[in-house]
């Protein structure tokens, strides 16, 4: 942890504390907090479990008004660990203190480069990643890095002994760095509140949620993860439902959803039209068009007539728009251009089917020409599509690895305006 704060620029004073050493990573080293020069803002804690109450209570005196402890062995374990938490809180309450964890992998916050937690995550973006488990808070905050969406703040909030949902989600309504918010939940025990705080950040920017525990066997094991009561799944779903917010079962969908809502504007309607150089992933794409409520949109006689003309002899003229495998670039500029002005099209999915070389320049070309959002599906291309990812990374645009998981995303995109 204290590599990544460093190695992520964070521009402020880093104290390190341990009363074994006098210096790491090239900083000065301070046996306890209270020998710390001037004020602390942070402490971040990564000690066992038995020694933090102590700690805290030492920090506190020193001014300390803000805790991040990432040990576990709390109230998750039940025993000894639930009169350690207890303490945990009593003196961060009693030092007019707010506390993030226990039992949790940390907070970023790209935009002042404090990244006390782990992956290393540096890229600022829009989507905000709030989390009980550290994992899937790192599988989002990986993800986001990697495609170039990057991150506005990350919280995994372990056993919420303090700091909870309902506190990140009102923080969050009114931060102007974040567009999205990603909230993965296990439970809560502030129903009411959190039903307020979801449909004041809803009303203000997509909340995307994934709530764990939805079974008997997922609720016994949200207990022993973060000693949290799961609750009832049909509850839940009404809440979401009522609030605005936009409820997915899968970390895939929770990702996939949260960068097509960084990257575009929801569509206008539910009417998607399919531009493809592989015919069975153009079924597999109205297939999940229709399973998912939205439909292709019908094309009038003029624009299929249009289509006609300017493509090849080889494209299958219709909805879905098979390119065949004899495609290139240029043809999904053609089909693009051909068809986007519209009105009967409110989003397209397209799939590139095959080492398809300049992709990326197309794609982006209209995307800056239409608000219409362009959903990109890139499977099969061997090396090509690897350099073409790359293209599509760099510039933060979506791309998907399946036609499913580009419509599924489109799916809740278009859920985010009907919200």
């Amino acid at each position: 942890i204290l590599k990544n704060i460093i190695d992520a620029g964070f521009r402020g004073k880093i104290y390190p504390v341990n009363p074994k050493a006098d210096e790491i990573m090239g900083l000065k080293c301070y046996h306890s907090i209270s020998e710390v020069p001037g004020p602390v803002d942070l402490a971040v804690i990564v000690i066992p479990s038995k020694f933090v109450p102590d700690t805290v209570e030492e920090a506190v005196k020193k001014g300390v008004k803000g805790f991040v402890v990432i040990s576990g062995g709390f109230r998750e374990v039940g025993g000894e660990g639930v009169e350690l938490e207890r303490r945990l809180v009593q003196a961060v309450r009693e030092g007019g203190a707010r506390l993030i964890g226990p039992n949790c992998q940390g907070i970023n916050n790209p935009h002042v480069g404090l990244c006390a937690t782990w992956p290393l995550s540096t890229r600022r973006g829009p989507v905000a990643v709030v989390s009980q488990s550290g994992t899937v808070a790192a599988f989002m905050a990986t993800g986001l890095e990697k495609e170039g969406i990057g991150m506005s703040k990350f919280a995994a909030l372990g056993n919420k002994a303090d700091v909870d949902e309902v506190d990140m989600l009102n923080y969050l309504a009114d931060d102007p760095d974040t567009r999205v918010v990603a909230l993965y939940l296990e439970g809560t025990s502030r129903g009411r509140e959190l039903m307020e705080a979801l449909r004041r950040c809803a009303s203000r920017k997509p909340v995307v949620v994934i709530k764990a525990g939805r079974t008997e066997a997922g609720a016994e094991a949200v207990a022993s993860h973060t000693g949290t009561l799961a609750g009832s799944a049909e509850v839940y779903e009404a809440v979401f439902r009522q609030t605005g917010a936009i409820s997915v079962e899968t970390l895939e969908e929770f990702f996939d959803a949260s960068k097509a809502l960084a990257a575009f504007k929801p569509p206008e309607g539910d009417r998607v039209m399919v531009i493809t150089s592989s015919g069975g992933s153009g079924i597999l794409a109205a297939d999940a068009i229709e399973s998912r409520g939205m439909e292709l949109a019908r094309l009038p006689e003029e624009i299929l007539n249009r289509l006609r003309e300017e493509l090849p002899y080889f494209c299958v003229i219709r909805n879905p728009l098979d390119l065949t495998g004899s495609a290139y670039a240029e043809l999904y500029d053609k089909a693009i251009g051909l068809t986007r002005d519209y009105e009967g099209i409110d989003a397209y999915v397209v799939i590139f089917g095959d080492p398809i070389s300049g992709a990326f320049e197309v794609i982006e070309k209209h995307l800056r020409e239409t608000e219409k959002p362009i959903l990109v599906a890139y499977l099969g291309g061997g090396d090509v599509e690897v350099e073409e990812r790359r293209k599509f990374y760099e510039a933060g645009i979506p791309v998907y690895p399946t036609p499913e998981r580009a419509v599924a995303a489109l799916y809740n995109l278009w859920r985010s305006r009907r919200g």
